[in-house]
Protein backbone atom coordinates (compact mmCIF):
# COMPACT_ATOMS: atom_id res chain seq x y z
CA UNK A 1 0.00 0.00 0.00
CA UNK A 2 1.08 3.73 -0.58
CA UNK A 3 1.32 5.42 2.48
CA UNK A 4 -1.23 8.72 1.75
CA UNK A 5 -1.70 11.32 4.12
CA UNK A 6 -3.94 9.67 5.98
CA UNK A 7 -1.02 7.53 6.68
CA UNK A 8 1.47 9.29 7.17
CA UNK A 9 0.14 12.20 9.91
CA UNK A 10 -0.59 9.48 11.87
CA UNK A 11 3.10 8.56 11.41
CA UNK A 12 4.77 11.79 11.74
CA UNK A 13 2.54 12.32 15.02
CA UNK A 14 3.85 8.92 16.57
CA UNK A 15 7.04 9.52 15.70
CA UNK A 16 7.27 13.24 17.48
CA UNK A 17 6.11 11.27 20.57
CA UNK A 18 9.11 9.01 20.62
CA UNK A 19 12.22 11.38 19.97
CA UNK A 20 15.46 10.01 20.54
CA UNK A 21 18.97 11.28 21.01
CA UNK A 22 21.59 10.23 18.26
CA UNK A 23 22.86 6.58 18.28
CA UNK A 24 20.23 6.19 21.19
CA UNK A 25 17.14 5.65 18.65
CA UNK A 26 16.14 1.95 19.10
CA UNK A 27 12.26 2.83 19.67
CA UNK A 28 12.24 5.01 16.74
CA UNK A 29 13.97 2.28 14.63
CA UNK A 30 11.62 -0.50 15.54
CA UNK A 31 8.84 1.40 14.82
CA UNK A 32 10.25 2.50 11.50
CA UNK A 33 10.58 -0.92 10.66
CA UNK A 34 7.11 -2.18 11.77
CA UNK A 35 5.79 0.28 9.23
CA UNK A 36 8.51 -0.92 6.08
CA UNK A 37 8.00 -5.10 6.90
CA UNK A 38 4.23 -3.73 6.53
CA UNK A 39 4.79 -2.51 2.51
CA UNK A 40 5.15 -5.03 -0.02
CA UNK A 41 8.03 -7.00 0.02
CA UNK A 42 8.60 -8.09 -3.49
CA UNK A 43 11.95 -6.16 -4.13
CA UNK A 44 13.09 -4.88 -0.54
CA UNK A 45 15.28 -6.02 1.07
CA UNK A 46 16.12 -4.14 4.58
CA UNK A 47 19.69 -4.39 6.28
CA UNK A 48 20.63 -3.03 9.90
CA UNK A 49 24.04 -2.22 10.86
CA UNK A 50 26.26 -3.58 13.73
CA UNK A 51 28.67 -1.40 14.37
CA UNK A 52 25.79 1.46 14.03
CA UNK A 53 22.41 -0.04 15.43
CA UNK A 54 19.80 2.09 14.98
CA UNK A 55 20.51 2.86 11.65
CA UNK A 56 18.37 0.97 8.46
CA UNK A 57 18.90 0.33 5.01
CA UNK A 58 16.43 -0.54 2.41
CA UNK A 59 17.47 -1.57 -1.15
CA UNK A 60 14.28 -0.94 -3.47
CA UNK A 61 15.49 -4.21 -6.35
CA UNK A 62 15.20 -2.19 -10.02
CA UNK A 63 14.36 -3.80 -13.13
CA UNK A 64 18.33 -2.93 -13.58
CA UNK A 65 20.70 -3.08 -11.14
CA UNK A 66 23.62 -1.15 -13.13
CA UNK A 67 22.82 2.16 -11.33
CA UNK A 68 21.76 3.18 -7.35
CA UNK A 69 19.43 5.96 -6.38
CA UNK A 70 20.33 6.78 -2.59
CA UNK A 71 18.04 8.48 -0.25
CA UNK A 72 18.86 9.61 3.21
CA UNK A 73 16.60 10.74 6.32
CA UNK A 74 18.39 11.13 9.79
CA UNK A 75 16.18 9.94 12.55
CA UNK A 76 17.98 11.15 15.82
CA UNK A 77 16.45 14.41 17.75
CA UNK A 78 17.53 17.34 20.10
CA UNK A 79 17.99 17.50 24.02
CA UNK A 80 15.64 20.21 24.12
CA UNK A 81 12.17 20.31 26.36
CA UNK A 82 8.96 20.71 24.87
CA UNK A 83 6.88 23.72 25.32
CA UNK A 84 4.30 23.27 22.16
CA UNK A 85 1.65 21.79 23.74
CA UNK A 86 0.78 19.90 21.09
CA UNK A 87 -1.93 16.85 21.95
CA UNK A 88 1.41 14.61 20.36
CA UNK A 89 3.72 16.13 22.35
CA UNK A 90 6.95 14.23 23.32
CA UNK A 91 6.64 11.60 25.79
CA UNK A 92 10.14 11.68 26.50
CA UNK A 93 11.19 14.66 29.27
CA UNK A 94 13.82 16.81 27.98
CA UNK A 95 14.18 15.18 24.01
CA UNK A 96 12.09 16.97 21.07
CA UNK A 97 12.26 16.59 17.28
CA UNK A 98 12.99 20.28 17.64
CA UNK A 99 14.09 20.05 14.24
CA UNK A 100 12.40 18.18 11.94
CA UNK A 101 13.63 14.86 11.41
CA UNK A 102 10.15 13.29 12.09
CA UNK A 103 8.95 15.52 9.21
CA UNK A 104 11.68 13.78 7.07
CA UNK A 105 11.20 10.24 8.71
CA UNK A 106 7.90 10.51 7.42
CA UNK A 107 8.27 12.05 3.67
CA UNK A 108 10.66 9.56 3.37
CA UNK A 109 8.72 6.60 3.72
CA UNK A 110 6.11 8.11 2.18
CA UNK A 111 8.49 7.70 -0.96
CA UNK A 112 9.28 4.14 0.07
CA UNK A 113 6.39 2.84 -0.17
CA UNK A 114 5.61 4.25 -3.23
CA UNK A 115 8.55 2.47 -4.79
CA UNK A 116 7.73 -0.74 -3.14
CA UNK A 117 4.43 -0.70 -5.29
CA UNK A 118 6.08 0.92 -8.50
CA UNK A 119 8.95 -1.11 -8.94
CA UNK A 120 11.68 1.68 -10.14
CA UNK A 121 14.13 1.55 -13.49
CA UNK A 122 17.47 1.11 -10.77
CA UNK A 123 18.29 0.00 -7.94
CA UNK A 124 17.23 2.40 -4.77
CA UNK A 125 18.81 2.52 -1.41
CA UNK A 126 16.80 4.21 1.50
CA UNK A 127 19.30 5.03 4.24
CA UNK A 128 17.27 5.75 7.60
CA UNK A 129 20.62 7.58 9.36
CA UNK A 130 21.43 8.06 12.96
CA UNK A 131 22.95 10.80 14.85
CA UNK A 132 23.12 13.60 12.82
CA UNK A 133 22.65 16.19 15.46
CA UNK A 134 25.48 15.21 17.62
CA UNK A 135 28.01 12.54 16.54
CA UNK A 136 28.84 12.65 12.75
CA UNK A 137 26.08 10.02 11.95
CA UNK A 138 26.63 10.15 8.22
CA UNK A 139 30.12 9.85 8.26
CA UNK A 140 29.78 6.97 10.98
CA UNK A 141 27.35 5.15 8.42
CA UNK A 142 29.27 5.69 5.15
CA UNK A 143 32.39 4.34 7.18
CA UNK A 144 30.89 1.78 8.54
CA UNK A 145 31.15 -0.19 5.19
CA UNK A 146 27.46 -1.09 4.96
CA UNK A 147 27.53 0.98 1.65
CA UNK A 148 29.93 -0.81 0.24
CA UNK A 149 28.99 -2.81 -2.85
CA UNK A 150 26.05 -3.11 -4.30
CA UNK A 151 24.22 -0.98 -1.71
CA UNK A 152 26.88 2.04 -2.62
CA UNK A 153 24.65 4.93 -4.67
CA UNK A 154 26.10 6.18 -7.50
CA UNK A 155 23.74 9.68 -6.62
CA UNK A 156 22.21 10.83 -3.72
CA UNK A 157 19.47 13.16 -2.14
CA UNK A 158 18.06 14.59 1.30
CA UNK A 159 16.57 17.41 2.43
CA UNK A 160 15.98 19.28 5.27
CA UNK A 161 12.79 21.39 6.66
CA UNK A 162 12.60 24.78 6.67
CA UNK A 163 10.83 27.26 8.65
CA UNK A 164 10.84 29.85 6.83
CA UNK A 165 9.64 28.65 3.22
CA UNK A 166 5.92 28.37 2.73
CA UNK A 167 4.16 25.04 3.40
CA UNK A 168 5.33 22.33 0.64
CA UNK A 169 7.64 24.70 -1.44
CA UNK A 170 10.86 23.17 -2.32
CA UNK A 171 14.02 25.23 -2.34
CA UNK A 172 17.42 24.69 -3.43
CA UNK A 173 20.45 26.81 -5.11
CA UNK A 174 23.04 25.24 -7.34
CA UNK A 175 26.69 25.06 -5.28
CA UNK A 176 27.10 25.21 -1.67
CA UNK A 177 23.06 24.74 0.35
CA UNK A 178 24.87 24.69 4.06
CA UNK A 179 28.20 25.30 5.47
CA UNK A 180 30.66 22.92 6.99
CA UNK A 181 31.56 23.34 10.69
CA UNK A 182 34.47 22.68 12.69
CA UNK A 183 34.17 23.10 16.57
CA UNK A 184 37.23 24.77 18.60
CA UNK A 185 37.79 23.45 21.68
CA UNK A 186 41.26 25.59 23.50
CA UNK A 187 42.61 24.67 26.99
CA UNK A 188 45.12 27.26 28.48
CA UNK A 189 47.33 26.38 31.48
CA UNK A 190 49.51 29.13 33.24
CA UNK A 191 50.17 29.41 36.88
CA UNK A 192 47.36 30.53 39.09
CA UNK A 193 48.20 33.21 42.12
CA UNK A 194 47.70 36.05 44.37
CA UNK A 195 46.26 39.32 42.55
CA UNK A 196 48.84 41.50 44.34
CA UNK A 197 51.89 39.53 42.83
CA UNK A 198 50.53 39.34 39.26
CA UNK A 199 54.83 38.92 38.18
CA UNK A 200 54.73 35.44 40.26
CA UNK A 201 51.62 33.95 38.57
CA UNK A 202 50.87 33.65 34.67
CA UNK A 203 47.24 35.04 34.05
CA UNK A 204 45.28 32.80 31.73
CA UNK A 205 41.93 35.72 31.83
CA UNK A 206 44.78 37.96 29.80
CA UNK A 207 46.25 34.87 27.62
CA UNK A 208 42.58 33.94 26.60
CA UNK A 209 41.46 37.52 25.92
CA UNK A 210 44.10 37.86 23.28
CA UNK A 211 43.28 34.41 21.98
CA UNK A 212 39.51 35.60 21.66
CA UNK A 213 40.78 39.02 19.93
CA UNK A 214 42.97 37.36 17.72
CA UNK A 215 40.91 34.52 16.66
CA UNK A 216 38.00 37.41 15.28
CA UNK A 217 40.62 38.97 13.09
CA UNK A 218 40.32 35.59 10.99
CA UNK A 219 37.78 36.89 9.20
CA UNK A 220 38.17 39.95 9.11
CA UNK A 221 41.84 39.48 7.74
CA UNK A 222 42.29 36.44 6.10
CA UNK A 223 38.84 35.70 4.23
CA UNK A 224 38.45 36.65 0.62
CA UNK A 225 35.29 39.15 0.89
CA UNK A 226 33.82 37.94 -1.49
CA UNK A 227 33.64 34.70 0.05
CA UNK A 228 32.32 33.52 3.88
CA UNK A 229 33.63 32.40 6.40
CA UNK A 230 32.31 32.43 10.82
CA UNK A 231 34.25 32.32 13.68
CA UNK A 232 32.31 32.14 16.92
CA UNK A 233 33.72 31.58 20.08
CA UNK A 234 30.72 31.19 22.56
CA UNK A 235 32.03 29.82 25.83
CA UNK A 236 34.80 31.44 28.14
CA UNK A 237 35.57 30.10 31.30
CA UNK A 238 38.66 30.93 33.86
CA UNK A 239 39.12 31.99 37.47
CA UNK A 240 37.08 31.12 40.59
CA UNK A 241 37.59 34.72 42.32
CA UNK A 242 38.37 38.32 41.43
CA UNK A 243 41.20 38.57 43.78
CA UNK A 244 42.82 34.79 42.25
CA UNK A 245 44.77 35.31 38.97
CA UNK A 246 43.50 32.14 36.70
CA UNK A 247 46.07 29.64 35.80
CA UNK A 248 43.56 28.04 33.73
CA UNK A 249 41.04 28.92 30.98
CA UNK A 250 39.02 27.23 28.55
CA UNK A 251 37.51 28.45 25.27
CA UNK A 252 35.05 26.96 23.12
CA UNK A 253 33.44 27.99 19.53
CA UNK A 254 32.99 27.24 16.10
CA UNK A 255 33.51 27.56 12.81
CA UNK A 256 31.87 27.91 9.96
CA UNK A 257 32.74 28.47 5.98
CA UNK A 258 31.21 27.38 2.83
CA UNK A 259 33.62 25.09 1.28
CA UNK A 260 35.58 22.65 2.63
CA UNK A 261 38.90 24.79 1.37
CA UNK A 262 37.43 27.81 3.59
CA UNK A 263 37.11 25.83 6.25
CA UNK A 264 40.49 24.21 6.58
CA UNK A 265 42.07 27.61 5.59
CA UNK A 266 40.07 29.36 8.78
CA UNK A 267 41.21 25.83 10.71
CA UNK A 268 45.29 26.06 9.90
CA UNK A 269 45.15 29.89 10.26
CA UNK A 270 43.41 29.49 14.59
CA UNK A 271 45.97 26.84 14.94
CA UNK A 272 49.01 29.35 14.05
CA UNK A 273 47.88 32.07 16.28
CA UNK A 274 47.16 29.89 19.32
CA UNK A 275 51.04 28.71 18.55
CA UNK A 276 51.96 32.78 18.40
CA UNK A 277 49.39 33.25 21.64
CA UNK A 278 50.97 30.54 23.71
CA UNK A 279 54.02 31.70 22.61
CA UNK A 280 53.63 35.18 23.33
CA UNK A 281 52.37 34.64 26.83
CA UNK A 282 54.48 31.75 27.85
CA UNK A 283 51.57 28.97 28.52
CA UNK A 284 50.30 25.53 27.14
CA UNK A 285 47.12 25.85 24.38
CA UNK A 286 46.11 22.40 23.88
CA UNK A 287 44.20 23.23 20.90
CA UNK A 288 41.22 21.18 19.84
CA UNK A 289 39.90 21.45 15.97
CA UNK A 290 36.65 18.76 15.59
CA UNK A 291 34.85 18.87 12.18
CA UNK A 292 33.89 15.57 12.39
CA UNK A 293 31.69 14.68 9.56
CA UNK A 294 30.18 18.44 8.86
CA UNK A 295 31.46 18.89 5.85
CA UNK A 296 29.67 21.71 3.49
CA UNK A 297 26.87 20.65 1.87
CA UNK A 298 27.96 21.13 -1.89
CA UNK A 299 25.79 20.04 -4.13
CA UNK A 300 26.98 18.41 -7.40
CA UNK A 301 25.93 20.76 -10.48
CA UNK A 302 24.89 18.68 -12.85
CA UNK A 303 22.13 16.42 -10.72
CA UNK A 304 21.39 19.78 -9.36
CA UNK A 305 20.72 21.80 -12.09
CA UNK A 306 18.37 18.61 -13.31
CA UNK A 307 16.62 19.30 -9.77
CA UNK A 308 15.58 22.23 -10.08
CA UNK A 309 14.40 22.25 -13.69
CA UNK A 310 12.64 19.42 -13.37
CA UNK A 311 10.95 21.39 -9.67
CA UNK A 312 10.64 24.20 -12.29
CA UNK A 313 9.15 22.52 -14.89
CA UNK A 314 6.67 20.98 -12.55
CA UNK A 315 3.13 22.87 -12.21
CA UNK A 316 2.39 21.26 -8.54
CA UNK A 317 5.41 22.53 -6.92
CA UNK A 318 6.36 26.31 -5.83
CA UNK A 319 10.27 26.08 -6.34
CA UNK A 320 12.34 29.24 -4.97
CA UNK A 321 15.80 29.62 -5.31
CA UNK A 322 17.15 30.08 -1.83
CA UNK A 323 20.86 31.75 -0.43
CA UNK A 324 23.01 29.58 1.30
CA UNK A 325 22.40 29.08 5.18
CA UNK A 326 25.47 28.83 7.61
CA UNK A 327 23.79 26.11 9.59
CA UNK A 328 25.54 22.93 9.53
CA UNK A 329 24.49 19.68 7.99
CA UNK A 330 26.10 15.86 8.27
CA UNK A 331 24.61 15.14 5.07
CA UNK A 332 27.74 16.99 4.24
CA UNK A 333 30.29 14.24 4.54
CA UNK A 334 27.68 12.01 2.28
CA UNK A 335 27.99 14.20 -0.40
CA UNK A 336 31.24 14.73 -0.37
CA UNK A 337 31.69 11.31 -1.18
CA UNK A 338 28.76 10.77 -3.27
CA UNK A 339 27.26 13.36 -5.75
CA UNK A 340 23.79 14.70 -5.44
CA UNK A 341 21.79 17.16 -4.30
CA UNK A 342 20.25 18.22 -0.86
CA UNK A 343 16.54 20.81 -0.61
CA UNK A 344 14.79 22.54 1.68
CA UNK A 345 11.31 21.59 2.27
CA UNK A 346 9.32 24.64 3.62
CA UNK A 347 7.40 24.31 6.45
CA UNK A 348 6.37 28.05 7.46
CA UNK A 349 6.48 27.91 11.25
CA UNK A 350 6.88 30.91 13.21
CA UNK A 351 9.54 28.99 15.49
CA UNK A 352 13.19 28.48 14.08
CA UNK A 353 14.70 25.33 13.94
CA UNK A 354 15.68 23.70 17.70
CA UNK A 355 13.30 25.85 19.27
CA UNK A 356 10.98 24.36 22.09
CA UNK A 357 8.18 25.34 20.53
CA UNK A 358 8.79 23.98 16.96
CA UNK A 359 5.97 22.50 15.01
CA UNK A 360 5.89 22.58 11.17
CA UNK A 361 2.90 22.37 9.22
CA UNK A 362 2.25 18.97 8.24
CA UNK A 363 0.43 19.53 4.90
CA UNK A 364 4.21 19.94 3.44
CA UNK A 365 4.70 16.24 4.23
CA UNK A 366 2.42 15.16 1.01
CA UNK A 367 4.20 18.15 -1.03
CA UNK A 368 7.39 16.39 -0.23
CA UNK A 369 6.28 13.01 -0.70
CA UNK A 370 4.68 14.07 -4.44
CA UNK A 371 7.31 16.01 -5.71
CA UNK A 372 10.45 13.59 -4.88
CA UNK A 373 8.11 10.41 -6.10
CA UNK A 374 7.96 12.57 -9.34
CA UNK A 375 11.52 13.52 -9.46
CA UNK A 376 13.25 10.19 -8.33
CA UNK A 377 11.07 8.82 -10.98
CA UNK A 378 12.24 10.99 -13.61
CA UNK A 379 16.00 10.36 -12.53
CA UNK A 380 15.20 6.62 -12.92
CA UNK A 381 13.82 7.24 -16.03
CA UNK A 382 17.63 8.68 -17.34
CA UNK A 383 18.91 5.22 -16.97
CA UNK A 384 16.12 3.88 -19.44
Amino acid sequence: MVLRETDLIPIYQHLHQIPEIGLQEHETQAYLLSIIAKMPQDWLTVKTIPTLDTAILVKVSGQRHDYRIGYRTDIDALPVTENTGLPFASTHPGVMHACGHDIHMSVALGILSYFAENRPETDMIFMFQPAEENASGGQRLYESGALDGDWMPDEIFAFHDNPNLPTGAIGCRMGTLFAGTCEIHAHLSGKSGHAAYPHQANDMVVAGAALVSQLQTIVARNVDPIQSGVVTLGHFSAGTIGNVIAGEAQIDGTIRALTQEMNLHIQRRVRTIAEGVALAYDCNIDLKLNQGGYYPVENNDAITSDFIQYMQDDADVNFIETAPAMTGEDFGYLIHQIPGTMFWLGVDSPYSLHSENMVPHTAAIMSGVNAMTGYLTHRNSLRK
